[in-house]
């Protein structure tokens, strides 16, 4: 993160904290010039395990060229998430890693321009389009099955695949054509991008082909707004060239296209990953996917796809969605700015402090889920929910922030388990998806070699 340079990039920031101002946090400034970020890199949930274990529920640490101090635990996920008081800044705490890729997209956004954003993109996400969506999923997914049916693949980069190629029918309403490579590539580049040690785009650098990767989208969302504007299409994009302010007007075509950009990115690569995360866990715990087929074949539903209102039907889906996020949290930490002094933990913080909770080390903390490592999708029966600490769930953030595709996401997977449960297996050869790269957005280094059987 490009802490030196917020303030003077974007002056309605607040200035850099001297270091004076978190000292009496315990933790540790790492090795110097490079801090903590190599030993974040390497492997960030054992960091943050380590450093909970030796200092506690609050720590800091330095990398990518500041210090962030750490909040952990489910009151922790409340205080920053929930943020009755606007304590927290979304735009300066996602800008540092960010600001260069995705600029003005929702997620830098606060307060008041962030809920007339949020209400004008909303439209897209009314139960009428969704229900087109639905119908577009339901389509690209079965063809996509019939395809995978019977053959051994790498689950990852096909199911990455299938969700770009989903995303054009259903975010951009067009049959994807000969640019759908470049532009999985530039999102590719962007993601990378966000967390690359050098943080200026210096030719060869991993910031320097995210920067590419931004030029190029939002060349090809600015040639389409004209267009989409003046039609009366129903996908995603269609309906953001035609959303309006809450003052009646529109919202203008950079504002279209970085949040096109923006979201794209959001959707393509968690919905992979949670898709991912989820076909592994049902592949190590194969009586689930009994139990989920079981389900789907008690709705009585004629005919092959999941129809739009039958979504909530599918309960036990939706728990084993649950735990298998969970257990591979999409978005494993989430970063904000102090912009009013507060309190946690027993220590005063000011204004202007860097912060981050971790979804990922909450949902694996022993006193609210025994078992933290046993695959148990009935711990989000209604019963075990109430229970539990409304925070130590937080796979999609919490608050005003709350991810608005969350929706969409459960529909994509129910309606992906629907077409390949009811019919088949998922196999997973020895030692299938051990590894996974942990930061930013959890992914299989081995592309999870999976096998789809008959039943």
């Amino acid at each position: 993160m490009a802490y030196a340079h917020t303030h003077e990039a974007n002056p309605h920031w607040l200035p850099v904290l001297p270091r004076s101002a978190t000292e009496e946090i315990p933790g540790t400034d790492g090795w110097p010039l490079v801090g903590t970020t190599f030993m974040q890199l390497r492997d960030p949930h054992a960091f943050t395990r380590n450093m909970a274990a030796t200092y506690g529920p609050i720590y800091r640490a330095r990398s990518f060229g500041g210090r962030n101090i750490q909040l952990l635990g489910p009151d922790a996920n409340e205080l920053v998430l929930f943020d009755r008081d606007k304590l927290f800044s979304s735009e300066q705490g996602w800008g540092p890693v960010l600001n260069l890729l995705f600029p003005r997209g929702l997620m830098l956004m606060d307060f008041d321009q962030h809920r007339g954003h949020r209400k004008a993109l909303s439209v897209a996400f009314k139960p009428e389009p969704m229900k087109l969506y639905a119908e577009a999923l339901n389509a690209g997914i079965a063809a996509r099955m019939r395809e995978w049916r019977g053959k051994s693949f790498a689950f990852y980069p096909a199911i990455k695949a299938l969700t770009l190629d989903l995303a054009a029918t259903s975010f951009l309403g067009i049959p994807w054509g000969p640019e759908a490579n470049q532009i999985n590539q530039a999102f590719v580049d962007m993601v990378q991008a966000s967390v690359g040690v050098v943080r200026v785009p210096i030719p060869g650098t991993k910031m320097a082909k995210g920067v590419a990767g931004r030029a190029f989208l939002k060349d090809y969302f600015g040639r389409e707004v004209p267009k989409r504007r003046a039609g009366n299409a129903q996908d995603m994009f269609s309906q953001f060239c035609r959303a309006t302010n809450e003052d009646g007007s529109m919202l203008s075509d950079d504002e279209i296209i970085d949040h096109m950009n923006f979201l794209m990115m959001a959707a393509h690569d968690t919905i992979t990953s949670s898709a991912s995360s989820m076909v592994m866990l049902l592949g190590q715990n194969p009586e689930w996917q009994d139990r989920l087929a079981d389900e789907m074949a008690g709705l009585g539903i004629a005919g092959d796809d999941l129809p739009y209102d039958r979504l909530n039907d599918l309960v036990l889906t939706d728990y084993a969605f649950k735990e298998s996020l969970r257990m591979m949290a999409p978005v494993p930490s989430i970063p904000r700015r102090a912009v009013r002094d507060f309190e946690f933990g027993g220590y005063q913080l000011k204004a202007g402090t860097y912060v981050g909770v971790s979804p990922a080390f909450t949902h694996m903390m022993p006193e609210h889920w025994p078992e933290p490592q046993k695959f148990d999708p009935m711990r989000f029966a209604p019963e075990q929910v109430k229970a539990r600490h409304k925070y130590a769930w937080v796979p999609f953030g919490g608050g005003a922030h709350m991810c608005l595709g969350l929706h969409f996401a459960y529909m994509q997977i129910k309606i992906l388990m629907w077409h390949m449960l009811r019919a088949d297996r998922i196999g997973l050869p020895a030692g299938s998806g051990a590894k996974w790269q942990a930061w930013p957005i959890p992914k299989p280094r081995d592309g999870l070699p999976i096998t789809l059987v008959s039943a």
